[in-house]
């Protein structure tokens, strides 16, 4: 694989599409979020509305500090507070047609990134997992 290989890598051929990517919804309670991140395994998932638009991202470290009160843990919060309530609600997106350097770029710091239809519809998740391992190939192959 030469250089210009890489970076003409094209996003959707890494991406993990939209019907296997765990998700809620906003309106969904804390502990419908949590069992979701729990059963997946994930330690955080994208946030979609009815139409699949993403609208935030909700992670179990969200999820812990919204029912840590000052003395206890208030597990009751995780029936009565919402996604939305709790959840990022920037979620940097990027385009499939985008450069595979502006994904990893944006993927320093995240564990996945939403890859979204022009018109907002999450298409799937490119994870920083794909992209190490296509960087890992690329180097090992470079060594070759």
């Amino acid at each position: 694989m030469q250089n210009k290989d890489i970076l003409a890598t094209n996003i959707r051929d890494l991406l993990i599409p939209v019907e296997n990517v765990a998700c809620v919804q906003p309106f969904n309670n804390l502990e419908h979020a949590l069992l979701v991140l729990i059963k997946s395994g994930y330690s955080a998932i994208p946030v979609l509305d009815t139409r699949s638009h993403v609208q935030g991202i909700i992670s179990k470290t969200m999820i812990l500090d919204a029912i840590l009160g000052n003395e206890r843990i208030e597990f009751e919060k995780l029936s009565e507070s919402t996604v939305d309530q709790v959840m990022q609600k920037e979620v940097p997106c990027i385009r499939a047609q985008e450069s595979l350097l502006r994904a990893l770029e944006l993927s320093i710091n995240r564990p996945f990134l939403c890859v979204v239809e022009d018109g907002g519809e999450l298409l799937g998740i490119l994870t920083r997992r794909a992209l190490l391992v296509l960087l890992y190939k690329f180097v090992r192959d470079q060594r070759a």
